[in-house]
């Protein structure tokens, strides 16, 4: 095969194949809260945008929706595809946020809490809305990396914009945030709405779901853990 041939077969191949054979060749997962952003090359997310844009408008067809005739779903596959892409699922296809860290020059020790920060997901079973809070407890100490307040908010961000189930995406959070900070203690609560529950199902408009992690000083003293919870504003 000539290597014309070969760039031809390459131009037809769709870009969603060509990230999944890169994420393979490393051996690297891509399940639905991975972030896969080191193996999509410049250019290619907006090729991906087309190729689910395609894909959606079949998906429309299959579900016998007049897309050419009706006014109100005409480019309703475009704009799905950009939903998802750009937004709903944006923490899987793009890189982490830049996060300053700078040395506890003031050797702070003391509960630091943060919150509540909202945030918005998606149900990886049904990629129904999933809508909540969350609140971050911090036990620094000497050596802990300290960061911007608003930083909090663009880490949690990128981690739940991705399909997931709220209590995997709880437990990454809290391992960046340990990585980044490396504090004495951490906690996070998160108190959501899932749309699978209120939306389809049992129709349960009013449940939520509420869980939590603790680790290191939280995990070990008792007191406080109750401080901080008690510290929480009292959850609707």
């Amino acid at each position: 095969m000539t290597t014309a041939d070969t760039d031809a077969n390459e131009q037809g191949t769709p870009v969603s194949v060509k990230i999944r054979e890169r994420l393979q060749a490393a051996r690297k997962r891509f399940h639905a809260n991975d972030n896969i952003a080191d193996f999509i090359e410049p250019g290619e997310l907006e090729a991906l945008l087309d190729e689910v844009s395609t894909k959606m408008e079949g998906v429309l067809d299959s579900m016998v929706i007049d897309t050419v005739g009706d006014h109100n779903t005409k480019n309703t596959a475009r704009r799905v595809a950009k939903m998802y892409v750009n937004e709903v699922f944006k923490g899987r296809y793009v890189a982490a946020p830049s996060i300053t860290e700078f040395p506890n020059a003031e050797h702070l020790n003391e509960l630091m809490i943060v919150g509540p920060i909202t945030v918005r997901s998606a149900c990886s079973h049904h990629l129904c809305p999933v809508i909540g809070k969350i609140w971050i407890g911090v036990m620094p100490n000497e050596r802990t990396n300290v960061i911007g307040l608003s930083k909090y908010a663009r880490v949690a961000e990128w981690i739940m914009n991705r399909p997931q189930i709220q209590e995997e995406a709880v437990v990454q959070l809290a391992d960046l945030i340990q990585e980044k900070t490396q504090p004495d203690g951490l906690a996070i609560v998160m108190e959501a709405s899932h749309f699978c529950m209120g939306w389809r199902g049992v129709k349960d408009l009013d449940s939520k779901m509420i869980n939590s992690v603790m680790r290191g000083a939280f995990l070990k003293d008792p007191n406080l853990r109750r401080e901080f919870l008690s510290l929480i504003p009292k959850k609707d």
